[in-house]
Protein backbone atom coordinates (compact mmCIF):
# COMPACT_ATOMS: atom_id res chain seq x y z
CA UNK A 1 0.00 0.00 0.00
CA UNK A 2 1.72 3.59 -1.05
CA UNK A 3 1.52 6.35 1.99
CA UNK A 4 0.58 9.83 1.10
CA UNK A 5 2.72 12.16 3.11
CA UNK A 6 2.06 15.68 1.43
CA UNK A 7 -0.94 16.65 -0.59
CA UNK A 8 -0.86 19.71 -2.15
CA UNK A 9 -2.98 20.93 -5.10
CA UNK A 10 -1.70 24.00 -7.22
CA UNK A 11 1.54 25.99 -6.67
CA UNK A 12 -0.29 28.38 -3.88
CA UNK A 13 -2.05 25.81 -2.08
CA UNK A 14 -0.81 26.99 1.69
CA UNK A 15 -3.46 25.76 3.53
CA UNK A 16 -4.90 29.66 5.47
CA UNK A 17 -4.32 29.91 9.18
CA UNK A 18 -5.18 32.88 11.27
CA UNK A 19 -2.76 34.29 14.13
CA UNK A 20 -5.47 35.96 16.19
CA UNK A 21 -9.33 36.39 15.89
CA UNK A 22 -11.58 39.06 17.54
CA UNK A 23 -15.44 40.31 17.35
CA UNK A 24 -15.82 43.51 15.78
CA UNK A 25 -19.51 43.61 15.80
CA UNK A 26 -22.84 41.29 15.94
CA UNK A 27 -21.52 39.49 12.81
CA UNK A 28 -18.26 40.91 12.19
CA UNK A 29 -14.48 39.42 13.53
CA UNK A 30 -10.87 40.62 12.60
CA UNK A 31 -8.93 38.44 11.65
CA UNK A 32 -4.61 38.24 11.29
CA UNK A 33 -3.92 35.79 8.86
CA UNK A 34 -0.55 34.35 8.96
CA UNK A 35 -0.25 31.72 6.87
CA UNK A 36 -1.98 31.33 2.72
CA UNK A 37 -2.74 34.02 0.28
CA UNK A 38 -3.59 36.16 2.29
CA UNK A 39 -0.87 36.31 5.13
CA UNK A 40 0.51 39.01 6.47
CA UNK A 41 -3.16 41.22 6.37
CA UNK A 42 -5.30 41.51 9.17
CA UNK A 43 -9.03 41.91 7.97
CA UNK A 44 -13.02 43.02 8.94
CA UNK A 45 -14.80 39.89 7.42
CA UNK A 46 -18.65 39.58 7.79
CA UNK A 47 -19.96 36.38 8.51
CA UNK A 48 -23.32 37.03 7.97
CA UNK A 49 -23.61 34.64 4.52
CA UNK A 50 -22.68 31.65 6.66
CA UNK A 51 -24.18 32.36 10.02
CA UNK A 52 -27.67 33.15 7.91
CA UNK A 53 -27.37 30.04 6.03
CA UNK A 54 -26.32 27.05 8.01
CA UNK A 55 -27.99 25.75 10.90
CA UNK A 56 -24.90 25.24 13.05
CA UNK A 57 -24.68 28.80 13.75
CA UNK A 58 -28.27 29.49 14.62
CA UNK A 59 -26.81 30.25 18.74
CA UNK A 60 -24.88 32.62 16.88
CA UNK A 61 -27.57 34.90 15.52
CA UNK A 62 -28.46 38.08 17.04
CA UNK A 63 -26.32 36.77 20.35
CA UNK A 64 -23.61 39.53 20.58
CA UNK A 65 -22.14 37.94 24.14
CA UNK A 66 -21.80 34.39 22.45
CA UNK A 67 -20.22 36.06 19.49
CA UNK A 68 -17.94 38.00 21.37
CA UNK A 69 -16.20 34.78 22.53
CA UNK A 70 -14.58 33.65 19.00
CA UNK A 71 -11.59 32.22 19.25
CA UNK A 72 -8.42 30.32 17.61
CA UNK A 73 -8.61 26.81 17.84
CA UNK A 74 -6.49 23.94 16.11
CA UNK A 75 -3.24 26.02 15.60
CA UNK A 76 -5.29 29.02 13.67
CA UNK A 77 -7.42 26.76 11.22
CA UNK A 78 -10.13 27.55 12.70
CA UNK A 79 -12.32 29.58 14.98
CA UNK A 80 -14.72 28.92 17.63
CA UNK A 81 -17.59 29.80 19.96
CA UNK A 82 -18.09 29.34 23.35
CA UNK A 83 -16.08 27.55 26.68
CA UNK A 84 -16.71 23.96 24.95
CA UNK A 85 -15.75 24.96 21.10
CA UNK A 86 -19.30 23.61 20.21
CA UNK A 87 -19.83 25.95 17.52
CA UNK A 88 -16.84 26.33 14.81
CA UNK A 89 -15.95 27.64 11.62
CA UNK A 90 -12.78 26.19 9.15
CA UNK A 91 -10.48 28.70 8.11
CA UNK A 92 -10.91 27.98 4.73
CA UNK A 93 -14.82 29.38 4.77
CA UNK A 94 -13.56 32.19 6.32
CA UNK A 95 -11.06 32.89 4.02
CA UNK A 96 -13.69 32.50 1.06
CA UNK A 97 -15.80 35.34 2.37
CA UNK A 98 -12.65 37.49 2.68
CA UNK A 99 -12.19 36.71 -1.15
CA UNK A 100 -15.19 37.49 -1.53
CA UNK A 101 -15.27 41.08 -0.01
CA UNK A 102 -14.45 44.37 -1.77
CA UNK A 103 -12.87 47.66 0.05
CA UNK A 104 -13.17 51.46 -2.04
CA UNK A 105 -9.58 50.81 -2.81
CA UNK A 106 -10.59 47.63 -4.83
CA UNK A 107 -14.07 48.75 -6.13
CA UNK A 108 -11.49 51.65 -7.87
CA UNK A 109 -9.36 49.69 -9.28
CA UNK A 110 -11.88 47.43 -10.78
CA UNK A 111 -13.32 51.05 -12.41
CA UNK A 112 -9.75 51.67 -13.60
CA UNK A 113 -9.02 47.90 -15.11
CA UNK A 114 -12.52 47.83 -16.84
CA UNK A 115 -12.53 51.70 -17.95
CA UNK A 116 -15.44 52.39 -16.23
CA UNK A 117 -16.57 55.80 -15.70
CA UNK A 118 -18.90 56.98 -12.86
CA UNK A 119 -21.62 56.97 -15.26
CA UNK A 120 -20.46 53.88 -16.72
CA UNK A 121 -20.01 51.81 -13.58
CA UNK A 122 -23.72 52.84 -12.40
CA UNK A 123 -25.48 51.74 -15.77
CA UNK A 124 -22.98 48.65 -15.52
CA UNK A 125 -23.42 47.05 -12.04
CA UNK A 126 -27.65 48.52 -11.58
CA UNK A 127 -26.56 51.70 -9.14
CA UNK A 128 -27.10 55.37 -9.27
CA UNK A 129 -23.51 57.76 -9.81
CA UNK A 130 -23.82 58.85 -6.23
CA UNK A 131 -24.00 55.48 -4.89
CA UNK A 132 -21.07 54.41 -6.62
CA UNK A 133 -19.12 57.62 -5.28
CA UNK A 134 -20.16 56.46 -1.79
CA UNK A 135 -18.88 53.05 -2.60
CA UNK A 136 -15.65 54.92 -4.02
CA UNK A 137 -14.91 57.07 -0.52
CA UNK A 138 -16.53 54.38 2.60
CA UNK A 139 -15.40 51.28 1.49
CA UNK A 140 -18.82 50.12 2.54
CA UNK A 141 -18.81 47.37 -0.54
CA UNK A 142 -22.05 45.01 0.05
CA UNK A 143 -21.20 41.74 -0.84
CA UNK A 144 -23.51 41.60 -3.66
CA UNK A 145 -22.22 44.34 -5.48
CA UNK A 146 -18.23 42.73 -5.03
CA UNK A 147 -19.65 39.39 -6.70
CA UNK A 148 -21.31 41.17 -9.50
CA UNK A 149 -17.93 43.14 -10.10
CA UNK A 150 -16.16 39.80 -10.13
CA UNK A 151 -18.73 38.55 -12.60
CA UNK A 152 -18.86 41.55 -14.90
CA UNK A 153 -14.94 40.81 -15.29
CA UNK A 154 -15.44 37.01 -15.47
CA UNK A 155 -17.91 37.70 -18.24
CA UNK A 156 -15.47 40.35 -20.36
CA UNK A 157 -12.25 37.65 -20.11
CA UNK A 158 -14.81 35.40 -21.54
CA UNK A 159 -16.02 37.44 -24.56
CA UNK A 160 -12.36 38.62 -25.37
CA UNK A 161 -11.21 34.92 -25.21
CA UNK A 162 -14.30 34.42 -27.44
CA UNK A 163 -13.41 37.32 -29.69
CA UNK A 164 -9.90 36.61 -30.15
CA UNK A 165 -10.02 32.90 -31.29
Amino acid sequence: MNEINDFVVGPEATMPRMGGVRAVDANTILVNWIEGARSGRTEAINLSPLLDSYKAYTPLRRNKPLFATVHIIDNGNAIAWGDDNAIDMPATSIERLAEEAMTSDDFYEFMKRNHLTHDAAASVLGRSRRMIEYYLTTGAIPRLLALACFGYEARRTKERERHFR
